[in-house]
């Protein structure tokens, strides 16, 4: 009998030179939400403003025997009421090919472990509502929906409505 190796799942903070995997993985995002991709302005900005000397977000890698299968871009907001900071998930993605495999619980767990570390008091992030399969996987984390916010958006500039 053979044994089978499953290469191992690594959750990464992104580098400069994983720019192209991570424009191809939000690429696939965008076909994913039947959305425009970014535009080559807005790819360039990102990478700038990704690994410039103040990101005002961070990028995390997810790599399955060393390819890119996912990411997850995060900052931080803050809470007046408790006076503490707030991860806030901007995106999670993972390749269609390589979901149902733990990846995502590893992302919200390194997440969760990020969020200690700079004493955070809670974490968030939205879910498009056609989106069930991430809504069943984040409530099975124990997170829950904030039934009494409703998320307003104002577009200052720019091309698009998302």
């Amino acid at each position: 009998m053979n044994d089978v190796v499953t290469p191992a799942i690594s959750i990464r903070p992104a580098l400069k030179d994983d720019a192209k995997e991570i424009i191809r993985l939000i690429v696939e995002l965008a076909d994913f939400e039947k959305l425009d991709p970014p535009d080559e302005d807005a790819r360039r900005r990102l990478i700038e403003d990704a690994f410039g000397p103040d990101p005002p977000f961070r990028v995390l890698l997810a790599e399955l025997g060393g390819k890119a299968v996912g990411y997850a871009f995060y900052l931080f907001t803050y809470s007046s009421f408790h006076a503490k900071k707030t991860l806030y998930l901007e995106d999670i993605y993972i390749s269609a090919d390589h979901r149902r495999h733990g990846i995502g619980k590893i992302f919200m767990e390194k997440l969760k472990e990020i969020a200690k570390e700079n004493d955070c008091h809670r974490m968030e992030w939205v879910v498009l509502d056609w989106n069930q399969n991430a809504i069943d996987f984040y409530e099975k984390l124990g997170a829950r929906h904030l039934n009494e916010w409703k998320t307003y958006r104002l577009i200052i500039g720019g091309r698009s409505e998302h």
